[in-house]
């Protein structure tokens, strides 16, 4: 994986070469539109909604609506003033604990990778970071946008999280929130979560859904019948939440994992767990060839 980003940690007069590298990527099968009559990929073009013709990249500039509805066009001079920072340094702003940061901040994460010359002071860094039990907030300049991120130690490795800005997350709107549990309701649910309690091992899980396409795919491919995934039968409504909670303890004790077994994923100490969720059998309806659509989009 090249790297993205090369600058500098500057932790006060301290400056540490490092280089940025993705610490994810998606595992997720690409699928494509195509004709089903001779295979033909279906292309798109830029088409104006108010003529219905097509518009050639020259002519096509950037826009914006305003609140009150009008649109504003704006071309490469408009934007070319624009404050875009272009700085090439992490620059640490303080240190928190990490507990302090929700999750929801977070955006993007990216690998730290130190340069021979800087590989001192960021061990230096890291190990700092360890023994204070804190992260560090930063700002970074990716692809001209300024970001406030996370600085923290992982194994040997330095990472940056990305962080959405306080007015990029939304407040909640939700209804419902007025229920009330009761002490025996409480403790029983208490009961559930210890015997469903384990330590997090990311390898016990899988993704069903890419690994049931693949084997769609390969079917397809070798000239063999796509089988049928079975269905399973719903289970019986519970009105009593006290008496679904107990069926639920019952549940995990006879059998090692929780009563929903294909809504939720167990802990580790359901050693079966793992081997059901791998065992998803292919399903038939995401290989089915999407049809060419007449209609232009823009």
């Amino acid at each position: 994986m090249p790297a993205l980003w090369n600058g500098v940690i500057a932790f006060g007069l301290v400056s540490i070469p490092v280089s940025l590298r993705a610490a994810t990527s998606s595992h997720d099968r690409s699928l494509h539109q195509y004709h089903a009559a001779d295979g033909g990929r279906i292309r798109y073009q830029k088409v104006c909604a108010i003529d219905d013709e097509p518009v050639p990249p020259e002519e096509i500039v950037k826009g914006a609506e305003t609140e009150d509805g009008n649109l504003v066009l704006l071309d490469d001079d408009d934007l070319a003033d624009l404050p875009v920072s272009t700085s090439t340094m992490i620059e640490v702003l303080e240190f928190v604990p990490g507990g302090q940061i929700d999750p929801i901040h977070y955006e993007r994460s990216y690998y730290a990778e130190p340069s021979k010359a800087g590989a001192k002071p960021y061990a230096l860094l890291r190990e700092a970071l360890l023994d204070s039990g804190k992260i560090a907030i930063v700002k970074v300049t990716l692809r001209l946008r300024e970001s406030l991120a996370v600085l923290r130690p992982r194994e040997d490795l330095l990472i940056v999280h990305t962080m959405l800005w306080p007015d990029e997350i939304r407040k909640p709107d939700v209804s419902g929130l007025g229920g009330e549990a009761r002490k025996a309701e409480l403790q029983m649910a208490g009961t559930l979560i210890d015997s469903m309690s384990g330590e997090f091992d990311p390898e016990e899980y899988s993704d069903a859904y890419q690994e049931a396409l693949q084997a769609v795919i390969d079917a397809k491919k070798s000239g063999r019948s796509v089988a049928k995934s079975k269905q399973t039968e719903p289970m019986a409504k519970v009105i009593n939440l006290m008496d679904a909670l107990e069926r639920s303890v019952e549940a995990t004790k006879s059998t090692g994992k929780p009563a929903k077994q294909p809504a939720k994923k167990a802990a580790k100490k359901a050693a079966p767990r793992k081997q059901a969720a791998k065992k998803t059998t292919a399903r038939k309806q995401p290989a089915k060839k999407t049809t060419a659509r007449k209609r232009k989009s823009a």
